[in-house]
């Protein structure tokens, strides 16, 4: 069932299910349209297939991840943080791809623009890896003009047909992307392919070429992807680690304590991947201490170890449906 919406110039499409809407995405982004989808819990997994596609035919394209407990259905109106390994690792093989993490009504705004902005930008697909508490959080939002919002679009060939190579990159590593039914007809498939986009399953050299590319297009652009917000780190003992809802509780920790005196800092992570290495690393070296406090079993905080050094870092992991509270933080912090 399709649906217009002339207010935003765009199309909803309701599809039977997740492995179907994950594969219209990825046609609508073909077609020259810049489209999105989202899900919760097992419709994430769903999608992983033709999240691989979209990673191999570098199809630019975004889908919002409303994170729930799990495994399997688990607990289907309760929130979580457990999908932020599967972001990364959920389609087989070697690929990137990007994930932001808003902790706010108002960044799930901006950072929707900012993830269809990198899509573009980067030719993958893009995760906003949100949490049940941020998806029904009611806050006050701030709308700026439409001639306000930087918006990028994904660079159209400047050649002919007769000489366009579609899975040519450029010095960024990034090609520039057809669209169908304007002349340039190519192959777009997710086997292993050359840069006019026809198979070569055959070939090592040329599946080695372009998955290191389509790897190297991300992290040889890491420092221009990764965010994060740094508070009271200037001075601080102990840092704690934090994304999604739980960065709003450390928040509040943090303040607490600094107003009885403890030298405590916040690192929130706003983009999960590529892992922001060089900021955690950096925070690693000024303080004694790290605390990653996070709704699943202990995930982000493998990725801060390997950064940070292990004997320096502590998980407080949480499960079921309950947020950490600022004085639990604050008590792990002290301790």
């Amino acid at each position: 069932m399709s649906r217009r919406l002339p207010e935003v110039g765009g199309v909803y499409l309701q599809m039977e299910d997740e492995i179907a809407s994950m594969a219209a995405v990825i046609g609508a982004s073909y077609s020259g349209v810049k489209s999105m989808t989202a899900t919760s819990g097992p419709g994430f997994s769903l999608m992983q297939e033709n999240i691989g596609l979209a990673a191999m035919t570098e199809t630019p394209c975004v889908v919002v991840d409303v994170m729930r407990a799990g495994p399997s259905t688990g607990q289907p109106t309760k929130t979580g943080q457990q999908d932020v390994m599967q972001a990364k690792w959920g389609s087989h093989g070697d690929y990137e791809i990007i994930a932001l993490a808003p902790s706010s009504v108002q960044e799930m705004f901006d950072l929707t623009i900012e993830a269809f902005n990198l899509s573009e930008t980067y030719r993958c697909p893009v995760f906003l890896m949100t949490d049940e508490i941020i998806g029904h959080l009611m806050e006050r939002l701030a709308v700026p003009e439409p001639e306000k919002i930087r918006l990028i679009d994904r660079r159209r060939p400047s050649i002919p047909p007769s000489e366009y190579l579609p899975f040519r990159g450029g010095e960024d590593l990034v090609p520039e992307m057809a669209t169908f039914g304007e002349g340039y007809r190519f192959y777009a498939t997710g086997l292993t392919h050359d840069e006019t986009g026809h198979p070569q399953t055959d070939s090592p050299e040329q599946h080695a070429k372009l998955v290191q590319r389509l790897c190297d297009k991300i992290r040889k652009n890491t420092k221009n992807i990764t965010k994060v917000e740094q508070v009271f780190l200037d001075d601080a003992d102990v840092c704690i680690v934090a994304y999604g809802s739980v960065a709003r509780s450390a928040l509040s920790a943090v303040v607490e304590g600094r107003e009885r005196g403890i030298k405590i800092g916040l690192l929130r992570l706003i983009t999960l991947w590529p892992f922001p290495d060089e900021a955690v690393e950096q925070v690693s070296e000024q303080v004694d201490k790290i605390l990653v406090p996070e709704m699943n079993y202990g995930q982000m905080v493998r990725e801060v170890e390997r950064s940070a050094g292990r004997r320096k870092v502590e998980s407080l992991p949480k499960l079921g449906d309950a947020l950490h509270t600022p004085e639990e933080i604050l008590a792990h912090a002290r301790s």
